[in-house]
């Protein structure tokens, strides 16, 4: 089935320099990226990426160090399309905690820290990328970050040659 789905290049990934890299990584998995834009959000518009869902899940001190997160600069936010987009890119990305992320994962290649670190110094995991957990997920983030006219419909030259469209 053709998913879409939200991906955030979070401040550290810009930061880093990985920004190409992570693109290079869906587009050579033959996913499409429709919808691009680099931008610096606030607290406002962060709470409404990490809701309060979040903190009653986790915690208040949990949210709070999300949201310094997500705002201590830029990102890049793309929404990629593809068969079964959602699960494919959540495996490419790697567990949530980078310590025990696979390898050849984006944060298995990229980032190491651990929850117990992150806890003991009060910040939140810099794990560089978030992806949608689920369908929902991904039709309420899409929404949130993108508008209709900021996501395109093309061809990939390989689903022309590969499935006759």
């Amino acid at each position: 089935m053709i998913e879409r789905t939200l991906v955030l290049i979070k401040p550290d990934g810009v930061m880093r320099g990985l920004v190409g890299e992570v693109i290079k990584r869906f587009e050579q998995r033959g996913l499409k990226i429709i919808g691009l834009k680099m931008i610096a959000i606030d607290k406002n518009f962060a709470a409404k990426h990490y809701t309060e869902d979040i903190e009653k899940r986790r915690g208040k001190t949990v949210r709070d160090n999300l949201l310094d997160y997500i705002t201590e600069g830029p990102l890049v936010a793309m929404v990629v399309e593809g068969i079964d987009s959602i699960e494919v890119v959540r495996t490419m990305t790697g567990g949530t905690e980078p310590r025990t992320a696979t390898p050849g994962t984006i944060r298995g290649d990229f980032t190491h820290h651990s929850f117990k670190y992150a806890d003991n110094k009060n910040m939140p995991v810099k794990n560089i990328i978030h992806a949608s957990s689920n369908a929902e997920d991904a039709e309420k983030e899409i929404m949130l970050w993108f508008s209709i006219e900021d996501l395109y419909s093309y061809k990939r030259t390989d689903q022309i040659f590969h499935y006759g469209e």
